[in-house]
């Protein structure tokens, strides 16, 4: 065997055209490997096969969404772009939140890995975000995860609820990042396909906002950060592109193993290079790994790019140079460095104990040409690998399904009018696991640390103080609803945006931005590729009339186990901005004697309903109204209120309606209330369980000083919105009352809110 190469370098794949490739394997399809072929004008070496593969996977390519993504650039007008500083296309979006500050934001998938490790599944997601936000040159803040898992009593349920959390928090909790808010589903719909999505936001200084890109001929290209090992080899194009079978998934690649401790010192090394100037940019390794960051920086640069993969510092020594291209190894980064700032970039590294290495350099070729024990293993245009891959415009039908499930309308099915049949389905609600307490899950969450939390759980969003001097801040929050996007993917993607948008504008905050994460099934599938069509032009129409932008996002695609998919679930992420955090609005009543006010209009909207769901185990019909003007009149009159400090508590209206909304005001500080029905259903015409239970949107539940009582049905006056004072805070009795029709003891109110999760999963730590 002397002197012959076992290396599959361009000259061999040259002379050997016919060599049969393991394309399928990695995920490609016959007419994909086909084109990479006339691409490259050969064969493509077990490199280049490597690279094209994971690049062009669904999880990297978007190559089945792009056709709809772009409604998200196209349908924007000049109030969106007023405050967007980077938009769609980098690993983050940007957003101005005045006095010289921005804050960077987006969310993820982990959907797959979660569900094969749960554990190291749900804790990389948490990592790979985090890197997102260290690359555009921002300090991470906060964290939030978008949960969803089978039926609570399913047997695999445990494994997977309890590895996921224990990954979220043992991840956050190590980086020191507070965990400020999220949701938490359980649905048989899920069952083998839990969706664990993972948000982060962070902040900086207009100055620091940095771009993704290999520039300069002669800038050198730096590894640094962990070793790179055999772990998550091929997941992008193998596990999160690809559908389960009933048996379990198809393909079991290693899921990612992480390790917060070195990424806590990535973070503080990587703010330390940029703020010394040593780093023309930096790309964190996430899914495709080296494959994705030398090509993303090459194709996003204004050459070419020549990578020498010995130089990689490896755990694991008997690794292939295809392997290496592929590890999705966690806790690396890949920085662009000028010659004459090696040695400023290595004294930075050294002092942080975060190791790397010289991988090569920028070139002027507009090639990417990487080499292997001295032979070259890859040899093309990133542009081919990062940019140009496939685009399908997949066939995408209405489901035949769809008519009749709208027809079940939930109108028909039975509401009481007596007292006693209105308390108990109120708690039965409470205790149901959608809309129980969910402190079993954010006790293992550190809320607090580094001090600047302004609000979290279990208040409609999270708040985080920026500016210590000003007490500038932004408010977060997250929502979709699967059952309303079942029924009507537009709508329901719409009443998603619509539901944080107004979490958001609760607390006082001015809703600002937008970052998506679309959960859906197979895009081969041409029923799921008509939801996903009809959730982005749903979303994206909703964000122009909301005037919010979609800054980026992502598209999760395979959630399904043979040909059963997941609820469609458009996960929307709505970040606003207070002036000063010490304004903000709490969702809950903390004193005696103040006013409830229910403002918005309230419809028989009973449809896919948690009322429908829980009582009567039903889902049909149509989603409720979506009300956009009013939405945006709502958040506009709250965020002039929470600045003339008018508004003592908000909470909005959601799942389990005004029911749900006063219960968990009374709870929040153990506060009671008596309210009153008999104005609702004069104005609006509907029955107790209707008033109660409805879900009609742009409702939110006010408690106003009554010395504000004035100025507050003023401003609401002039502002266009419906208020009706349904009742007062009653410190005294620590009960919800519903003037006759019932009361419910504080006491009796809890012990229903408490126990489900407890009784399913264990007891709550802390509690």
């Amino acid at each position: 065997m002397t002197g012959v190469s076992l290396v599959d370098s361009v000259l061999i794949a040259v002379a050997t055209p016919e060599r049969e490739q393991p394309y399928a394997a990695l995920g490609l399809k016959s007419d994909e490997y086909a084109r990479i072929r006339q691409i490259l004008g050969r064969r493509p070496t077990s490199g280049e096969l490597a690279m094209y593969s994971v690049m062009w996977s669904e999880h990297c390519s978007y190559k089945s969404s792009k056709v709809y993504l772009r409604q998200f650039g196209e349908k924007v007008n000049d109030a969106m772009r007023r405050d967007l500083m980077v938009g769609m296309g980098q690993n983050a979006g940007v957003v101005d939140i005045g006095d010289g500050w921005a804050v960077t934001f987006k969310a993820e998938s982990h959907n797959h890995p979660s569900y094969i490790e749960p554990f190291q599944g749900a804790a990389t997601g948490v990592g790979g975000i985090v890197r997102d936000i260290i690359a555009m040159g921002a300090r991470p803040v906060a964290v939030m995860d978008q949960l969803r898992f089978g039926a609570i009593d399913a047997p695999d349920t445990h494994r997977v609820v309890h590895g996921v959390v224990g990954g979220i928090s043992f991840y956050g909790n190590c980086l020191g990042l507070p965990n400020i808010g999220g949701e938490t589903v359980f649905d048989a719909v899920y069952q083998g396909n839990p969706l664990v999505n993972a948000l982060c936001v962070g902040v900086l200084r207009h100055e620091d906002v940095h771009l993704a890109n290999a520039t300069g001929e002669g800038n050198l290209v730096v590894l640094f950060g962990a070793r790179t090992g055999g772990d998550g080899i091929g997941g992008a194009s193998i596990l999160a592109s690809d559908t389960f079978t009933v048996a379990g998934p198809t393909k079991r690649p290693a899921v990612q193993v992480g390790d917060p401790f070195a990424e806590k010192v990535l973070i503080e090394c990587c703010l330390e290079l940029f703020a010394l100037g040593l780093v023309e940019g930096i790309q964190d390794l996430g899914a495709a790994g080296i494959s994705c960051a030398t090509s993303e920086l090459a194709a996003n640069g204004d050459g070419g790019m020549r990578i020498d993969l010995d130089a990689v510092l490896l755990r694991d020594p008997s690794l292939t140079a295809e392997d290496i291209l592929m590890s999705e190894s966690q806790e690396r980064m890949m920085a662009v460095v000028a010659p004459d700032k090696l040695a400023g970039f290595l004294a930075v590294t050294d002092k942080w104990d975060v190791e790397s290495s010289v991988l090569g350099e920028v070139t002027g070729t507009g090639r990417l040409v990487i080499t292997w024990h001295g032979e070259t293993i890859v040899d093309v245009d990133p542009s081919t690998v990062a940019v140009d891959g496939p685009v399908y415009d997949r066939p995408a039908a209405r489901p035949a399904w769809l008519d009749a499930l709208q027809a079940d309308s939930a109108s028909v099915l039975p509401r009481p009018e007596d007292g006693a049949t209105l308390r108990d389905q109120l708690l039965a609600l409470l205790a149901s696991p959608n809309l129980a307490d969910v402190s079993w899950i954010t006790n293992q969450y550190d809320r607090y640390v580094l001090g600047n939390t302004a609000l979290s759980f279990p208040d409609d969003a999270g708040m985080v103080r920026v500016d210590e001097a000003s007490g500038l801040g932004f408010a977060i929050a997250t929502d979709a609803n699967g059952r309303f996007c079942q029924l009507d993917p537009y709508a329901g993607a719409q009443l998603a945006l619509a539901e944080a948008y107004r979490n958001v504008a609760a607390t006082g905050a001015r809703p600002a931005a937008v970052t998506d994460c679309l959960n859906f099934g197979s895009p081969e599938d041409p029923e799921v590729m008509w939801q996903f069509g009809q959730a982005v032009a749903g979303l994206s129409d909703a964000c122009l009339a909301l005037e919010v932008p979609v800054t980026g996002g992502n598209v999760s695609f395979y959630n399904q186990t043979g040909a059963q998919a997941i609820h469609p679930t458009p996960v929307v992420g709505v970040l606003g901005v207070i002036q000063d955090v010490a304004a903000r609005i709490p969702s809950g009543w903390q004193d005696d004697g103040m006013n409830l006010y229910l403002l918005g209009e309230t419809g028989l909207e009973l449809d896919g309903s948690a009322w429908a769901g829980t009582i009567h185990g039903h889902l049909g019909g149509r989603p409720p109204a979506v009300r956009l003007a009013e939405e945006r009149r709502l958040a506009e009159m709250l965020a002039a209120a929470s600045s003339e400090n008018l508004i003592a508590a908000a909470h909005d209206l959601s799942e389990g309606g005004l029911a749900a909304t006063l219960a968990e005001g009374v709870m929040r500080f153990g506060v009671g209330a008596r309210v009153w029905l008999d104005e609702i259903r004069y104005r609006d015409g509907v029955d107790a369980a209707t008033a109660l239970f409805s879900e009609s949107t742009a409702r939110i539940v006010v408690a106003v000083p009554r010395e504000e009582d004035v100025k507050f049905v003023g401003l609401c006056n002039g502002r266009r919105v419906p208020a009706l004072r349904i009742g007062v805070t009653d410190a005294t009795s620590a009960a919800l009352e519903v003037q006759d029709l019932f009361t419910v003891t504080l006491e009796q109110l809890r012990t229903a809110h408490r126990g489900t999760l407890q009784r399913y999963l264990g007891p709550v730590v802390g509690g």
